[in-house]
């Protein structure tokens, strides 16, 4: 198989990723914040994401931007869909070192809620849409990862609500969905670390995101954040995740793994009066 060349970079980047191939699973907001900055880093980014405008966008911007990019759409919620997409990228790049694994969304539309109001129906939907994607995207990286000799770090995505809750985001199947995220990350690490392949997990905050567009537009949410994410004063930037994940693909985090690390601009520790 003839593999693509990972072009060098130029403009005083630290190429921290140079000659590493990563498959971010998203197309939006912290996946395409963490997508552009593992180009910028010198990095190959191989997108998967459900909705192929979004996708294809995302690469091209990629390549716009003088970086190496694929993409495929998938539904990974599916095996098969979940298999092809990595095939793609091993057609385009020829390896995976690296995953980071965006994709989720909220159930409150399908049931999900306060578990005395919550349908079954949506405490599976919060599990469908965030704790199966995140397994079969990792399960597949790994395998590709153990075929190549090893060596290799995945990040997973959780949620501050995981661990830090708030009566105004009351929907306790995706917060549940995340925690099994994390412990998924953390038992994924344990077994993989005598093969090189780390595994860690963020946990961000309240982030401006297409998700988080209802968040966004109501005046009490954002006075909350206000408060909640001191270090922001709202709102986090998707950037701000997108820097923790490059270091936690990079190099310069090979001895860590099995953590879950918040990037919350302060939610974990502040107090609010609403709260």
């Amino acid at each position: 198989m003839n593999t693509p060349t990972i072009p060098a970079r130029t403009g005083g980047m630290s190429d921290r990723l140079r000659d590493q191939v990563v498959v971010v699973a998203g197309a939006t907001g912290m996946a395409a914040a963490t997508a552009r900055r593992v180009a910028e880093e010198g990095g190959a980014v191989f997108v998967i994401s459900l909705d192929p405008g979004e996708a294809e966008a995302l690469a091209s911007d990629v390549i716009g931007g003088g970086g190496l990019a694929g993409w495929c759409t998938a539904d990974l919620r599916d095996e098969d869909a979940t298999a092809a997409a990595f095939d793609a990228c091993m057609d385009r790049f020829g390896r995976v070192d690296g995953l980071f694994a965006a994709a989720g969304a909220s159930a409150r539309r399908d049931g999900d809620g306060p578990v005395h109001e919550a349908t079954l129906a949506g405490f599976r939907a919060a599990f469908d849409l965030n704790a199966v994607p995140a397994f079969t995207a990792a399960r597949r990286a790994v395998q590709e990862m153990l075929a190549g000799g090893g060596r290799g770090s995945i990040v997973l995505m959780s949620s501050v609500l995981a661990r830090h809750p708030a009566a105004l985001f009351a929907t306790h199947g995706y917060a549940a969905s995340k925690g099994a995220i994390e412990s998924l990350a953390v038992t994924m690490a344990s077994h993989y670390a005598p093969f090189g392949i780390r595994v860690n997990a963020i946990a961000p905050g309240l982030v401006a995101t297409p998700m988080s567009e209802r968040a966004q537009a109501d005046p009490t949410t954002l006075k909350y954040a206000e408060a909640k994410q001191p270090l922001a004063g709202g709102l986090l930037p998707p950037g701000a995740a997108a820097e923790l994940v490059v270091f936690l693909l990079s190099r310069e985090s090979g001895s860590i793994t099995g953590q879950v690390i918040d990037v919350d601009g302060g939610w974990s520790v502040s107090e609010t009066s609403s709260e």
